[in-house]
């Protein structure tokens, strides 16, 4: 995404869910004396996104900006993927080109510069310097479950050092409200008015560095991040942005953006939906996101933007709107709109029929989207209460696994 930085089982479109496979294998195994092996997800959302979109050095590339660029998002995102598809190579790759492309050499020393590309002058590297908190967190999270779940302590280690910076430069005790992780670097930032954007904090991750950290900042910013939730979804909608405002001491609109939800708020209901049913806060958080549930389950389709303060929408969520809807549909117990979303998404029942015509690639950011829905659909990963990565690399297909 573009940043805005200072300067029963039920058949879903091209898979059975997890319960339903494992209920068809057993229902197998039981009527037959060989012991059956078990089935395998292909994990074709995954091939096709890192065919696409990740070269052989290890940069990721969106092509649908005129600067072909690369962005520390976009690597976040595929060393969790290829960390879920136990796909050891690729995450090396794409780590390689993050810390010599966008931190300077080390990810242990600096935060990955933002965004990456072809410049005016017609070269290529780094076209904003700036870092994006969200990423940090994530490449943070990939590296410290990789070294847990493949044993390599360098990973964890690296990891740890870069949360440390995340935890220096990009959380900041806001007056009025405490601790919470800004977008970007404190060093560009400074009241009385501070942006925030609620799709960069998954609570998953928070509770998870809250595990992992616990004299660091975590339990705080987990704590604030649900204080602005609850503020700023006054009709159940999330905005893309918001801003603490310490002369009002409270949570108010965008000071740029306004009270619109679109493109950035789309991940807030993606990981809401994938909190564990354990987790606490599950319940109160799907209760107050209640917008899109209510949407979709009369028929509506997400809209593309919402005005969060009247729940006003405009247009038609794109494609790959549904993949990031479908944990949190899965959670609200939408089995229909689960099933409808599903459906829109390439490869899904919708062109399944002999008359309907193969629908093209999504773009970069829908089909990120859509990976993390679906892989989470398909049972091939989910988080545990305190946000730590559970997989099922048992269940991938033996070609998309590493070799």
């Amino acid at each position: 995404m573009t940043r805005t930085a200072p300067s029963s089982p039920l058949h879903i479109g091209r898979r059975p869910l997890l319960m339903a496979t494992a209920l068809g294998w057993a229902a197998s195994r039981a009527a037959s004396a060989a012991p059956a092996a078990a089935p395998c997800h292909p994990a074709s959302d995954w091939a096709t996104f890192a065919a696409r979109h990740i070269q052989r050095d290890g940069r990721v590339i969106d092509f649908h900006t005129p600067q072909q660029q690369s962005t520390s998002e976009g690597q976040s995102y595929s060393l969790f993927f290829a960390l879920v598809h136990n796909d050891k190579p690729t995450f090396a790759r794409v780590l390689a080109w993050t810390e010599a492309n966008l931190a300077q050499g080390s990810l242990a020393t600096d935060l990955p510069a933002w965004q990456w590309g072809k410049k005016a002058d017609g070269g290529w590297g780094v076209l904003d310097a700036n870092a994006a908190s969200d990423a940090d967190l994530w490449i943070a999270y990939a590296l410290m479950e990789a070294g847990r779940l493949w044993n390599e302590p360098r990973y964890a280690k690296l990891g740890r050092s870069l949360l440390e910076l995340v935890v220096r430069d990009e959380v900041v005790a806001l007056p009025g409200l405490g601790r919470m992780l800004l977008p970007w670097p404190a060093s560009v930032a400074s009241g009385p008015l501070w942006r925030l954007n609620p799709s960069y904090m998954p609570l998953q991750l928070l509770r998870y560095f809250q595990q992992a950290d616990p004299r660091g900042p975590w339990r705080e910013v987990s704590d604030n991040t649900l204080r602005m939730l609850d503020a700023v979804a006054p009709k159940g909608f999330a905005p893309d942005w918001c801003a603490w405002s310490q002369t009002a001491n409270a949570f108010v609109a965008d000071p740029e953006k306004g009270a619109v939800g679109s493109y950035d708020a789309i991940r807030v209901y993606l990981w809401a939906g994938m909190l564990s049913p354990r987790a606490p806060e599950r319940k109160a958080l799907l209760q107050r996101l209640n917008g899109p549930r209510q949407l979709l389950a009369e028929r509506h389709p997400m809209p593309e933007s919402v005005d969060t303060a009247t729940g006003a929408g405009r247009g038609t969520g794109p494609a790959g709107f549904g993949g990031a809807l479908l944990p949190y549909l899965k959670a609200q117990e939408l089995p229909e709109a689960l099933a409808t979303e599903s459906a829109r998404l390439p490869g899904g029942r919708a062109e399944s029929s002999s008359s309907a015509a193969p629908t093209p690639p999504l773009p970069y950011y829908e089909q990120v989207l859509a990976v993390f829905g679906q892989a989470w659909l398909d049972g091939r990963y989910e988080f545990d209460r305190d946000g730590q990565l559970q997989t099922s690399w048992r269940l991938l297909c033996r070609s998309t696994r590493a070799a």
